[in-house]
């Protein structure tokens, strides 16, 4: 039931997005923009957006570094597969999916390697924010979105705080931990929640590195910068033209937007922001409209089926979904003795190494 109600929210949440977006469209204008656009321009922004998702896969190889090395060429169809299941199933299913390949094939624990997919959500979330900013003596924000935008700033840069504090002082977190949960855990339920709160641990232990830190936001800045190359390139086969920091503006409010509920691929919650944009800045709506069902098609549809062979090939099913949600659930379901919370951090880099299958190296 409550899968059912998330399912809900998100469809009701993109159903008010793109009623938003309804009322100052043309319909015969946005036919005539999308009639008359020149489609080749789609080429070379795919080949940039491919180029953006080895940039993900390199940096999540980084931030999984701490439980294991992994190669480039193992990771990439993971992170495809991703896309593929966020972009088709509910509920983000994609996260799941690819830290249960990743346990499949490589034996990296899957509460592990969904901390570091939370790493990279929230890491995104701040580039994102920051070219919004970045943006700003050139091109105001649009008013609808100022409290938002603040918001959200508030909450990724509290977030990131956390998650550094966390890493870098794991026996205070500890200490912390342990007064929390012997007050309000049930002593049935600790054990799991002990296991869960351990390898959520090991995989923050990339944000301990500051080394690692600074790699991990200079990467997501080049994944976001590619990803606004392709707006740029997908621009020209509209008529229309506003300068590359407009495009960031854009990039950076219509992602923030995606991380509300919505339906699966982000339906209109890209969209309506990104009309909006376009539209503070002099763009007929209705040509706005025409490029962003335009881009958002091409930002969707090639890693989509991209991921969809990678799902083939893997000889998954859409019943393994469910499998790595479940995994993903009970992942923590681990009984510890009491005094096994108190460890140093040479035991956790022993629990790391321990946690990796022998002859996996």
């Amino acid at each position: 039931m409550k899968k059912y109600v998330q399912l809900l929210i998100g469809i009701a949440v993109s159903a008010f997005f793109i009623y938003l977006a309804l009322p100052g469209l043309h319909l015969p204008t946005v036919l005539e923009a999308l009639r008359t656009a020149e489609y080749w321009w789609l080429i070379p922004g795919i080949t940039v957006y491919i180029i953006g998702l080895w940039f993900r896969t390199w940096r999540w190889q980084i931030t999984l570094n701490p439980l294991k090395h992994v190669a480039l060429v193992t990771l990439f169809p993971m992170v495809c597969i991703g896309y593929f299941g966020n972009n088709v199933l509910p509920f983000r299913a994609g996260e799941f999916l690819r830290s249960y390949i990743l346990k499949r094939k490589e034996g990296v624990d899957i509460s592990s390697s969904l901390a570091t997919v939370i790493v990279e959500r929230v890491v995104d979330g701040l580039v994102m924010i920051m070219f919004v900013f970045l943006a700003l003596p050139v091109a105001p924000l649009p008013p609808a979105y100022r409290n938002a935008v603040i918001g959200m700033t508030v909450s990724f840069l509290a977030a990131t705080a956390v998650f550094i504090f966390m890493a870098s002082r794991p026996h205070l977190v500890e200490q912390f931990y342990m007064i929390v949960s012997k007050a309000l855990l049930p002593e049935r339920i600790r054990p799991r929640i002990d296991g869960f709160y351990l390898k959520f641990m090991l995989g923050l232990r990339a944000l301990a590195s500051p080394s690692d830190v600074i790699m991990i936001f200079f990467i997501s800045i080049l994944i976001w910068l590619t990803e606004t190359v392709k707006y740029w390139f997908v621009m020209h086969a509209f008529d229309f033209s506003v300068s590359f920091i407009v495009l960031m503006l854009m990039n950076g409010l219509v992602n923030l937007a995606t991380t509300l509920p919505a339906a699966p691929g982000y339906i209109g919650t890209f969209d309506t922001p990104g009309i909006a944009t376009l539209s503070s800045f002099g763009v007929d709506p209705s040509v706005a409209a025409g490029y962003t069902f335009t881009l958002h098609a091409a930002l969707w549809i090639p890693v989509t089926l991209l991921g969809a062979y990678y799902f083939w090939r893997e000889h998954l099913r859409l019943s393994d979904v469910e499998v790595a949600r479940r995994q993903a659930e009970q992942a923590a379901d681990v009984r510890l003795e009491a005094d096994a919370m108190r460890l140093t951090s040479s035991e956790l880099d022993a629990l790391a190494a321990a946690s990796t299958p022998k002859g996996k190296e």
